[in-house]
């Protein structure tokens, strides 16, 4: 099942079967609308603070995924979740009301994957037969913890990104009718001295590149292999730098076939700068757009590389570089699948 260094192969192909996305006001604006399964009108989410409205959020993403795949919560055997927030707290409290084993992940942005990874690992080892994976942002929430508050009104450069306030959550299973997790590339810590938390895309860049060149080594793969390779959220700072980093690492990928989540959630008119991030970022993305692109068969193979930024208010203020993380997993279609 170990390919290479870093990689895992899945021979019993754990599937996909159910997932749910919720998205909050500004996603409701956005572009990919269509492969959201809710939005909430306000960023309270009617809740009495940010931390409990992401809570919220991620409440109801998993209970749409328990929902689609068609089975209750107390099928579900564990759950891998996390978010961004001190301890991961909205992630805790809401698997609080699941009363689902819970696996508390924290792996920054990159924490979709990592959860989606550890999952089919556990399908695939025969520990489990339904396993939740998950991760959560909120804008005013995380903005408040990194950064500023958005009620001081801060003016960002154009190197910031945009946090998604949304929850991605997908089923996986050992059996069933859905995208199959054939691999997984585990990622290590990559730090090129980057101090600037307004430009997570640049610090995270060489960390995606990193992964998807460990990715294609151990499973002796060209990218076009791939009908599409997703990056978490690079946005258009993160993007250009990987792209100048495959060509240097002689990497012959296609720039369409690059191509990154946080640049595919909202429309161009929408001001988001360098463009989205969050650990609901790739969730949303993957759980939903891409999951059904290749429910449909308009996609066939895709490597979905979460990334993300370790950093902590803590080490911020210490004046300590960023480090960076990427995990990649590879969704398939089906043979014969619908």
């Amino acid at each position: 099942m170990l390919e290479g260094k870093r990689t895992w192969t899945f021979e019993s192909n754990p599937v996909i079967i159910g997932t749910g996305v919720i998205g909050g006001p500004f996603e409701k604006k956005g572009e990919l609308v269509n492969h959201f399964d809710a939005f909430y009108d306000d960023l309270m989410c009617g809740e009495n603070s940010f931390e409990q409205a992401q809570k919220v959020l991620l409440e109801d993403a998993c209970k749409e995924a328990i929902k689609k795949a068609n089975v209750t919560k107390e099928d579900i055997q564990f759950m891998f979740a996390g978010d961004l927030l001190n301890q991961i707290t909205s992630t805790s409290f809401a698997s609080r009301s699941l009363a689902i084993p819970f696996f508390g992940l924290f792996g920054a942005c990159a924490t979709s994957m990592e959860a989606l990874a550890l999952s089919a690992f556990i399908i695939n080892a025969k520990g489990a037969d339904y396993i939740l994976a998950a991760s959560s942002s909120h804008n005013a929430a995380v903005e408040k913890t990194f950064r500023y508050p958005t009620e001081y009104g801060a003016q960002k450069p154009p190197t910031s990104q945009w946090t998604v306030t949304a929850a991605g959550a997908g089923v996986v299973c050992s059996s069933g009718v859905g995208p199959i997790v054939t691999s997984a590339t585990i990622g290590h810590v990559v730090d090129e001295g980057l101090k600037d938390p307004f430009n997570m895309g640049g610090a995270m860049a060489p960390a995606a590149v990193d992964t998807i060149k460990a990715h294609l080594e151990d499973l002796k793969l060209e990218p076009d292999y791939y009908d599409l390779i997703l990056t978490g959220d690079l946005g258009k700072i993160g993007r250009a730098i990987s792209l100048e980093l495959f060509e240097n690492e002689n990497i012959a990928i296609k720039e369409e076939l690059f191509q990154d989540a946080g640049l595919m959630l909202y429309k161009k008119e929408q001001p988001v700068q360098s463009g989205a991030s969050g650990a609901g970022c790739s969730a949303a993305v993957t759980f939903g757009n891409i999951v059904n692109r290749i429910n449909s068969g308009e996609l066939n193979r895709v490597l979905v590389v979460a990334t993300g930024a370790l950093l902590s208010p803590i080490t911020y203020q210490q004046h300590e570089s960023i480090p960076c993380i990427a995990h990649a997993v590879s969704l398939e279609k089906q043979k014969g699948g619908n």
